[in-house]
């Protein structure tokens, strides 16, 4: 189990302790060639499916811990990512794209980790940190490389597009501050990391399998 008996605010533990599989994520092969323009823009509509799936479990989720008294602090409606990805894919995939996409294995796998983790405030935060914080942040430069290199603006990209908050780096500040005040003892802290390590090598495997089929993506 993590060890979090350290002098830091919580979110400074949880980002120290992640930072390896959090760049591996990031600078997966997957990753790398969506960010050096070297797919079509296909190969970008399948990572848009994947978190089509992977966000309605995550929202669903938000949906079940909005009384919780733990994880309700955590419930932005914000962040909520489902409405623009519907957009996103009625462009991307067609009018009829209900009844056309479905996930990967990996992705199958994801969703059933969330719900089963989101069944614990911790593990539903665990979660929701993971993803909705890099896609403030570090989902604004694939933003820009949608744009640039694969001539998607707005509809397409509206994933990236958070216009419920006025400052990222405000929010981020205050989502940090929410980490810091949760009443999680050590113990807990501890499960918190264990499954944001998890949950960061959910998205690992999702982009193992996207890049296991490059060759089909390739501009």
């Amino acid at each position: 189990m993590s060890v979090t008996t350290d002098a830091r605010p919580f979110s400074a533990t949880l980002r120290a302790s992640t930072l390896e599989v959090h760049d591996r994520a990031n600078y997966s092969t997957y990753m790398r060639a969506l960010l050096g323009g070297e797919l079509t823009q296909d190969g970008y509509t399948q990572l848009a499916i994947q978190y089509y799936f992977i966000y309605g479990a995550i929202e669903a989720a938000s949906d079940a811990m909005a009384g919780d008294p733990v994880g309700g602090e955590f419930v932005f409606d914000e962040l909520r990512r489902l409405p623009n990805l519907e957009r996103d894919l009625a462009h991307l995939a067609g009018p009829g794209w209900r009844s056309t996409i479905s996930p990967l294995a990996s992705t199958r796998e994801y969703v059933a980790r969330i719900r089963e983790a989101s069944t614990w405030a911790g593990g539903y935060v665990a979660h929701h940190y993971t993803r909705y914080l890099g896609d403030i942040a570090g989902g604004q430069v694939i933003r820009r490389t949608l744009e640039k290199n694969y001539d998607v603006a707005e509809a397409g990209a509206l994933f990236y597009h958070f216009d419920g908050i006025a400052s990222a780096p405000r929010f981020r500040d205050t989502y940090r501050a929410k980490l810091d005040n949760a009443p999680w003892d050590e113990a807990e802290r501890a499960r918190v990391i264990d499954e944001t390590l998890v949950a960061f090598e959910c998205n690992v495997a999702v982009f193992e399998e996207l890049a296991s089929r490059l060759d089909e993506f390739r501009a």
